[in-house]
């Protein structure tokens, strides 16, 4: 059977990216949600359809705009300070990645009449990568009431219009990479910042969200190591919880429910994140993007040259069917996009250049394919 070949760009928005939230009227949530992580999903589910139904039309841009917000935002805000770092991240494993494959990403960009744009930033067929993706968005709109209350969970509307909408911000970079040798992983990342405007008297909200996983076809337990122990060092800056906890909600969310296995072996993922003040939580977000370089290039570096059997090749692709199966079925970011009329080629940002199917394939009993399978079905710890 021949290898699937998909052509797709990166993210050109958070709503058109990973793990943005399930789609319209969605209410098939994974079972394996912790109560609380149900009641956010379930809030931001309404939020994420109404502001796509907002979003302006981007229009491509030869020259990039030094900030993608309005103008006359306080570049000293919490928005104005996100969208500097995710642009920083964004050059920065931009040329970590080009120094690691040798050749350069495409850059396109972006802006919309009513403020905010992107940049695309894409590496297609090259030396090490078949495939990666690093985009960075920003988004202003505005949502129905409903939405707004199903964001805070406020009933208030202090006596508005019914017909009146809320203004809302939205920013995040999001990435993935897919290697051409099989025993380098793929690895993905998404981190994002959502804000509500002061309306109608009440005050404005905020959340964070994000996280990095790495999907790997075969099992090296120092790699494991080494990118959880990244990770989980990371979140222990910030909160000795973090980790144990946002590594479950990853277990969680990245399955296959189908096939009870989950895609990848993890990493962490959040949400509706605001336990703390935002100068605290964009200091971990932050500190956790900086992360994915030191986190998954020594491995790529490590394996990159490793010699490989067409079998193996054939089983990277086969995970890699695995992939696109989890995005088009479960991902609540692709469905959504999917379902509101998005861009196509941002919203399959995430699929491989190429994937394989294989009918009723089966793993040898005790091999390295049976031990990954292993691993996707019951996760393990690994720091």
């Amino acid at each position: 059977m021949k290898a699937v070949r998909w052509r797709s760009a990166v993210s050109q928005s958070p709503f058109e990216s990973d793990h943005m939230g399930p789609p319209t009227g969605s209410t098939s949530l994974p079972r394996v949600f912790a109560q609380p992580q149900l009641a956010q999903l379930q809030r931001q589910s309404v939020v994420r359809h109404a502001a796509a139904t907002a979003i302006e039309q981007e229009v491509m841009v030869d020259a990039i705009p030094d900030s993608l917000l309005r103008a006359g935002d306080d570049q000293n805000s919490m928005r104005g300070h996100f969208e500097r770092m995710i642009r920083k991240a964004q050059a920065d494993i931009c040329a970590a990645v080009e120094e690691v494959d040798g050749c350069k990403f495409r850059q396109d960009a972006w802006t919309r009449p009513g403020g905010g744009g992107g940049i695309t930033r894409v590496m297609q067929d090259g030396n090490v990568w078949e495939k990666a993706g690093v985009g960075v968005s920003v988004v202003f709109g505005k949502m129905p009431q409903e939405a707004y209350r199903a964001a805070t969970g406020t009933n208030k509307s202090n006596g508005a219009s019914k017909d009146d909408m809320v203004p809302f911000f939205a920013a995040g970079i999001s990435s993935v990479m897919h290697p051409k040798n099989p025993h380098c992983p793929t690895m993905h990342f998404n981190y994002r910042y959502f804000e509500t405007d002061e309306w109608n008297g009440i005050p404005a909200q905020w959340w964070f969200g994000g996280g990095t996983d790495i999907t790997p076809s075969y099992i090296d337990e120092e790699d494991q190591r080494h990118f959880h122990g990244v990770y989980k060092r990371v979140c222990d800056n910030h909160d000795p919880a973090y980790y144990p906890k946002f590594k479950q909600w990853a277990d969680d969310y990245f399955l296959n429910k189908h096939r009870n296995e989950r895609r990848g072996l993890g990493g962490i993922f959040f949400d509706d994140l605001r336990d703390k003040p935002r100068e605290e939580i964009v200091k971990f977000s932050t500190e956790a993007v900086n992360a994915v370089c030191e986190s998954y290039l020594p491995i790529v570096k490590k394996h990159r040259d490793d010699a490989f059997t067409q079998k193996e090749k054939e089983w990277q692709q086969m995970r890699r069917g695995r992939y696109v199966e989890y995005n088009l079925v479960y991902d609540r970011g692709t469905t959504f996009g999917l379902k509101t009329g998005g861009r196509i080629e941002s919203i399959l940002m995430s699929l491989p250049l190429t994937c394989r199917f294989e009918y009723c394939h089966e793993v040898a009993p005790g091999s390295p394919e049976a031990d990954l399978l292993d691993a996707c079905t019951n996760p393990r710890t690994w720091v």
